[in-house]
């Protein structure tokens, strides 16, 4: 997943970088959304699961989940941004 997330990212940057300009800042951004949104996908289903099996553990299970969601939509921000500033430079 995250090797395809990656190529997704790069994909776009380098269609972008290369002269396809709108076309591959938006191909880029769209594929860099929908990586993302996987992954907080998957992050959200086995948050849920972990819950449902232990709820006890709701507050450390929703803290240990956190950091990683936080850091991928960072990622996804980043990549964004640099798909934009591709067209834009």
């Amino acid at each position: 997943m995250k090797f395809l997330f990656l190529t997704m990212l790069t994909l776009g940057v380098s269609m972008a970088a290369e002269g396809g300009g709108l076309m591959g800042a938006g191909i880029g951004a769209g594929l860099v959304v929908i990586g993302a949104g996987l992954g907080i996908g998957l992050l959200a289903f086995a948050a849920a699961n972990a819950t449902a099996r232990q709820p006890e553990a709701a507050t450390v299970i929703r803290a240990t989940v956190n950091l990683p969601l936080f850091l991928l939509e960072g990622v996804a921000i980043i990549a964004l941004v640099v798909c934009i500033l591709a067209v834009v430079i």
